[in-house]
């Protein structure tokens, strides 16, 4: 059971506790706030310390409860920050602000109340006199280029002109708004630094350990995006790096994989860097033989051997020549991809789950040659077989977990330079072919789009356009028209794969228009009353429907279905995927 400190505090008393330590760590995120987050942090506390501008409304006992900050104790005995940074850091620079105001102060609430700010500030001897050299907090975010800036605010209280960061923008905010409320209630300034420090609460949450402070800060913030693994990743890299004498050069390569990975992941879970690690975990994985299709989480695999896979030297550089690879796939870079390399590409894009992106990370990486390129003809044979299993182990096994096991073994092929070929577990004609037919093609089940994408695009004279196209399921043979006509005797066929196709989803087709013929125009493309002229689809085969005929029949939904369905058995045949008898 981990055991958890929990007890809310004033700030002066967390803040002044000669405990207080804090560490801001490396692989924190830098410091976001703006002014607009500072203003609101300012008229909260104003509003509860002098109620409606007037400092007798407060009521001594109330208190303003600011949110929690989540720290474990490191081995060097820093209360290291796991969440609250933000705010901590904040509520230091208003303190520093307020401290320098009043040191041209004498009276005795204004002397007394700067004492307290400074215990808050800087560590204290026995006697409680603080030290102005020593700060109760550091910060060592790896790629956080103003941290230095921030410590150097507070330990002087002076911004120069050319300091430019959110330290400097929100200290000078500070400055500014206490100019202000001291030229208001100059007689009653020193209540609300007194009523900031004695009756705004936090709440300490002190974690036995790193682990355990990050899954409560998993659990609490609500925010915004708690720490991820490659935080943590970035943060070994950084002590690696830094005993290299090569932290400069590594904080830029960082910047780097985090820009291109924003761009181009869209991880269902954390952060697009995390989706980096885990493409390259499986190359990993594969070359260290793991066939379990139990995987590890992302940070338990890297953590292994005192995290012995981010200290080399070959991850890092492995990292951004994997994150090219991708941003090429995602942005259809032609001049890395032959046409017949990017259609297949585009199909898999519409994959009815991720696990393709894996496998071909590990194929990549492996086969890759000295300018990071692959064989074109055995990348095309590649593509095709992974195609052809993943979309026929959908109807056999639903679900990603079930294609884990035979991936994984393949994954291992790849590796040891084994030809990819699924033996283990090779498609029986009959049986894909039952389950396709008495498969339901609902719109909302991923493998109707993956099938009628494959259908659509596997066509050498179908144009390919750019990955973020966005298509819906048109039915050919309209709902709205069995509605009205009750044309179909089997009402199935109004699901059936052979009734839909891709459409894009900026043809907006009316509801009246529900008539294969009067559909028609929409397909091809049309001039409006208002002379507007409407592109039709690029889709060819729904192009071709429209040009040589005038309507789609029942007959025309069961032909087209057993057209797609044998094209397919087919496709899986010529890459090998169906056993031979």
């Amino acid at each position: 059971m981990s055991k958890l400190n929990v007890d809310q505090k004033t700030i002066m008393l967390l803040f002044s506790d000669k405990k207080s330590d804090f560490l801001i760590p490396d692989y924190q995120r830098p410091y976001a706030w703006e002014e607009s987050q500072c203003q609101t942090l300012w008229d909260d506390i104003f509003a509860f310390a002098f109620p409606d501008n007037n400092y007798e409304k407060f009521e001594k006992n109330e208190e303003y409860f600011l949110g929690s900050i989540v720290t474990f104790e490191n081995e060097n005995n820093k209360k290291e920050v796991i969440d609250g940074q933000q705010r901590l850091t904040t509520l230091m620079l208003l303190l520093r602000a307020f401290y320098a105001k009043f040191n041209n102060m004498q009276d005795d609430n204004s002397k007394s109340t700067r004492d307290r700010i400074a215990q808050c500030l800087w560590k204290t001897d026995e006697f409680g006199k603080a030290d102005l050299n020593v700060l109760k907090i550091d910060s060592e975010v790896a790629t956080d280029n103003d941290k230095d800036e921030f410590l150097d605010i507070l330990k002087t209280g002076f911004v120069s002109k050319d300091q430019k960061s959110n330290y400097a923008r929100n200290y000078i905010f500070f400055q500014q708004k206490i100019d202000d409320f001291l030229s208001e209630f100059p007689s009653y300034f020193a209540y609300l630094p007194a009523r900031i420090l004695g009756n705004c609460i936090l709440l300490p949450i002190e974690a036995e350990s790193q682990d355990t402070a990050l899954r409560i800060f998993s659990t609490l913030n609500n925010r915004g995006l708690p720490l991820s693994d490659a935080d943590i990743f970035k943060a070994q890299f950084y002590k690696y790096y830094s005993t290299k004498n090569q932290k400069d050069d590594f904080i830029e390569k960082w910047k780097e994989l985090e820009e291109i990975s924003g761009k181009i992941f869209r991880p269902l879970n954390g952060i697009p860097m995390d989706e980096l690690f885990t493409r390259y975990m499986y190359f990993i994985r594969s070359k260290q033989g793991i066939k379990s299709s139990t995987t590890e989480a992302l940070r338990k695999f890297y953590e292994k051997g005192k995290y012995a896979i981010l200290k080399q030297d070959e991850t890092l550089t492995n990292l951004k020549i994997l994150v090219d690879f991708w941003n090429d796939i995602y942005n259809q870079n032609s001049e890395r991809f032959q046409p017949n390399i990017l259609r297949k590409l585009f199909i898999l894009n519409y994959a009815p789950n991720g696990m393709w992106t894996y496998f071909l990370s590990v194929y990549f990486l492996h086969n890759k040659n000295g300018s990071d390129q692959l064989e074109e003809n055995k990348l095309d044979d590649f593509l095709n077989k992974i195609i052809g299993f993943v979309w026929g182990f959908s109807f056999i096994n639903p679900g990603v977990n079930a294609l884990r096991t035979p991936v994984y073994a393949e994954m291992i092929n790849v590796v040891t330079d084994k030809e990819v070929n699924f033996d283990e577990h090779k498609f029986e004609e009959n049986t894909l072919r039952i389950a396709i037919n008495n498969f339901e093609f609902k719109n909302g089940r991923p493998i109707t789009r993956s099938m009628l994408t494959w259908w659509a695009f596997n066509n050498d004279i179908q144009i390919i356009p750019t990955i973020n196209t966005n298509f819906d399921i048109e039915h050919i043979f309209a709902r709205k028209r069995q509605e009205n006509d009750k044309t179909l005797v089997n009402t199935k066929n109004l699901e059936a794969l052979g009734n839909k196709v891709l459409l894009e989803d900026k043809i907006n087709i009316r509801a009246a228009d529900y008539r294969f013929i009067d559909k028609i125009k929409y397909y091809e493309g049309f001039t409006n009353d208002k002379g507007q002229q409407k592109t039709g689809t690029i889709i060819s085969e729904l192009v071709n429907l429209a040009s040589n005929n005038t309507d789609f029949t029942e007959q025309d939904i069961t032909k087209r279905t057993e057209e797609i369905t044998n094209q397919f058995i087919n496709y899986l045949k010529e890459n090998q995927l169906i056993r031979q008898n």
